[in-house]
């Protein structure tokens, strides 16, 4: 019995697409199980430090800058949410900014 080159063709396709999900799951399985506890919790640790770097006031201590305070809490809009700052240079300890991050739903 001879087989047509139509369904030679289809166990050839049938076979690559077997292989090629086989490959697809056993790398899937190799990458999760790459990652040590500590690499996870470290992980998220940088998620949580994200969702919630700043409290929504701000107290600037001492050697804080508006361009520190901006990086650190993820606003670059301070000057422009809190009018009591007339000059962005005139940042002291003590004083108190509303924080507005980019990201709040992660």
């Amino acid at each position: 019995m001879r087989q047509s080159s139509t369904e030679l063709a289809e166990k050839v396709t049938w076979y690559c697409a077997v292989f090629l999900g086989t490959i697809l799951v056993l790398n899937f399985c190799e990458s999760t199980t790459n990652t040590t506890s500590g690499e996870r919790v470290e992980e998220i640790n940088v998620i949580s430090s994200m969702k919630r770097a700043c409290d929504e006031i701000y107290v600037v201590r001492e050697g804080d800058t508006l361009q520190s305070i901006s990086e650190k809490c993820n606003d670059p809009y301070i000057v422009e949410f809190n009018p009591h700052i007339h000059d962005p240079d005139d940042v002291f300890p003590g004083l108190l900014i509303k924080i507005t991050p980019m990201f709040t739903n992660m």
